[in-house]
Order: C-alpha cells, then structure tokens, then sequence
C-alpha cells in the first residue's frame, strides 16, 4: 500500500492522514496542553477524500499514525457518455472510465487533474 508513517505531531491542515482505513484531507487540527499524567493530545478532523465523510481522531502527539501517498496526476477525457467520461492517463496511456463531478462539464480533448490512490479516482 502507497502509505508512510508519521507522528501525530507531524501533521498539518491541507495534508493527508488514513481514518478508519480511508485517506482523508485534514481540515482541523488543534492540540491540548499534557496533563498530570501524560503527553499533549491532538485532535484531528477531516473529510474522506473519495467518500466525503467526515472522520476525526484524538491521539497523543507522539503516536504513529499512517499517511496515505496520492498520487496527482493529468488525463485527457477521450469520451463522454452520460455521468461518466472515458479518460486517458498522459504517462501511460491506459485508459479508464471515471465519474463526472457533478457540475462540471467534460468535452472530448479536455486535460483533467485527478487524484488516484489504491485504484481509486477522482477528479480534482
């Protein structure tokens, strides 16, 4: 799996971090002062970046935790069929079939921005 270890203290808003097994984008993260008896928690709050639902976690500072590797990268849309656009990657040529984001509007030829982790896709 394309992951990395980190300390909790390590993270910051705008990066990555797996939560209940499903990379999510940090959007809050605040630490507590250590108490009497131990070391100074983190709280951190995110959004699934391929399920959009919210997670968050409380750990102390210096605890593990996995960092997911997305990958960023360029596709050309072959072809458009209902919701869903035929996309070719511009390293490899291999070709995919992927979900339009609701709102947008894929035309044959149109370069896209796709995040890609573990087989999974999505538009940027």
């Amino acid at each position: 799996m394309p992951r990395e270890q980190k300390q909790v203290r390590e993270l910051q808003e705008g990066s990555y971090v797996m939560m209940d097994d499903a990379p999510c984008k940090i959007n809050h993260y605040s630490t507590a002062k250590p108490g009497k008896h131990g070391s100074a928690k983190a709280r951190v709050e995110g959004k699934g970046v391929f399920d959009a639902k919210k997670r968050s976690f409380s750990q102390p500072v210096d605890a593990k935790v996995w960092v997911p590797i997305i990958e960023r990268k360029g596709g050309q849309v072959v072809s458009v069929t209902g919701d869903d656009a035929q996309v070719m990657d511009l390293e490899t040529y291999e070709t995919f079939t992927m979900r339009i984001p609701e709102g947008e509007e894929f035309a044959n030829g149109t370069e896209i921005e796709y995040l890609e982790y573990e087989g999974q896709r999505k538009v940027v």
